[in-house]
């Protein structure tokens, strides 16, 4: 029977193949799993002068392996290890080695921290390089090294504080920021970061007060949540606190605290518009002396004017009449924003400060405030951006706090007596504002409802 020549072809490759590799297995037999490794220095000096502070590991697998590279005392019998059973696939491979090795505490002691890295003690060391297959195979080699002339002193934290253990990043101006306060001993990187549960970082910079960044000594770190730039901070929770110090050597210790994170978010409110159409309904009224109010007398309240807003440009009253005023704030934000008073309902004579209510500013708060051109004052007269029944009661520390929460409204009225006529400026135009005391006038919140006040003498 005549084959095929295509099977023909097809059995002499074959056979070729076969020959072929038999050839070559006996020509070339298989490679060691561990080849070319060695140290290229002998002796080292970690000190960061610049001069043999590493030596360079070379080695090259022919098979995948886990690789172990130790360092033996041969006096104590202590072992460092470089690197421990880390898989790496076939190849060459070079690592520079500068006496770092994983951390270790010496008895008794005190390093200020977790050693995370740290030299060796100077000394001669038994250096290996060990391959390991998943199929059992092994091989390694061996030498040694000397390390001499080590900066080993650590970069220890020697104090170590967070300031408060709960913040609440909202610019209230209370605990709006958390320090933290590091002592180090040695000149070295810090790196600062609080990691939540689901092992995210949040990175904090240092506040520069003194001493530069790494330098020996005190340093501050200071964290906002990110809301000074309009950035939404972290979710509320409890946070680790962690610092981190390595000097040129490359030895790190760490330490950790923790913090929580509460009432976070981006304030946010404004004077929206009333039913009219227009943000700030005006009216006047007579004045009365019961409404005489200051830091020691608590005059009478003027009733909540009603009304819609007037779409006239001008309003003429008698002088030394009131100049009444209602308006709506709206917490459209994500975190409660607080206030303090004077409360709605205030009447102020129009030489009056706010501190003349016993109510200078305080650093976080938000009010209402309201302003003439001949004001001789930024917005002189303010008030709480609701009554305490359309506000939140919060007790802290002894004191007593007032919140707008998110997504509530509230209603402001009050009052100035207009005794001040000044003929260059008769009209003359006054308008409303929401004020962040200390932080700033929120976007399109600073000149709200303008009217023109026309004064007749009486």
């Amino acid at each position: 029977m005549r084959l095929s020549p295509l099977i023909t072809l097809l059995a002499a490759l074959a056979a070729l193949i076969v020959v072929g590799a038999a050839g070559a297995f006996i020509l070339q037999p298989a490679r060691p799993l561990l080849a070319d490794a060695g140290f290229s220095l002998d002796r080292i000096t970690p000190n960061a002068d610049g001069r043999d502070d590493a030596t360079e590991i070379h080695y090259t697998l022919n098979r995948n392996a886990r690789i172990t590279i130790a360092l033996t005392n041969p006096a104590s019998g202590q072992r460092f290890l470089f690197r421990n059973a880390e898989p790496r696939p076939a190849g060459n491979y070079t690592v520079l080695f500068s006496g770092i090795v994983d951390g270790y505490t010496l008895p008794g002691e005190n390093p200020g921290g977790d050693i995370e890295a740290r030299l060796v003690p100077n000394g001669t060391y038994h250096w290996t390089i060990q391959a390991d297959t998943d199929s059992g195979e092994t091989a390694s080699a061996s030498g040694t090294l000397t390390v001499a002339d080590s900066d080993a002193a650590l970069p220890a934290i020697q104090a170590f504080s967070v300031s408060p253990q709960r913040f609440t990043p909202n610019q209230d101006g209370i605990d709006d920021r958390v320090a933290i306060n590091v002592y180090l001993a040695k000149a070295a990187t810090l790196t600062v970061y609080l990691e939540g549960q689901d092992r995210q970082r949040y990175y904090v910079a240092e506040r520069i007060e003194g001493r530069k960044p790494g330098e020996p000594g005190a340093h501050v770190f200071d964290y906002d949540g990110g809301v000074d730039n309009d950035i939404t901070p972290p979710p509320d929770g409890d946070y680790a606190v962690v610092v981190v110090a390595q000097d040129q050597e490359g030895q790190r210790i760490r330490r950790t605290s923790t913090v929580t994170l509460a009432d976070g978010g981006l304030p946010n409110a404004e004077i929206p518009a009333q039913s009219s159409g227009g943000a700030v309904y005006y009216t006047s009224a007579p004045y009365k002396d019961s409404y005489f109010t200051d830091a020691s007398t608590p005059g009478e309240a003027i009733p909540q004017p009603q009304g819609v807003t007037s779409t006239l440009a001008t309003m003429t009253m008698p002088q030394g009449d009131l100049l009444v005023f209602r308006l709506t704030v709206s917490n459209y934000g994500s975190t409660p924003i607080r206030t303090i008073g004077p409360w709605p309902g205030t009447v102020y004579q129009y030489d009056q400060l706010a501190a003349a209510m016993n109510s200078d500013p305080v650093s976080g708060a938000w009010r209402v405030g309201l302003a003439c051109e001949r004001s001789e004052t930024s917005l002189p007269w303010r008030w709480a951006i609701g009554s305490p029944d359309q506000l939140t009661k919060v007790e802290r520390d002894g004191e007593t706090l007032w919140y707008l929460m998110p997504g509530k409204q509230a209603v402001v009225w009050g009052a100035i007596r207009m005794t001040k006529l000044i003929k260059t400026r008769n009209p003359q135009e006054c308008w409303a504002a929401l004020i962040h005391e200390d932080v700033a006038i929120p976007p399109l919140q600073s000149h709200v409802g303008p009217i023109k006040v026309e004064l007749t003498p009486k």
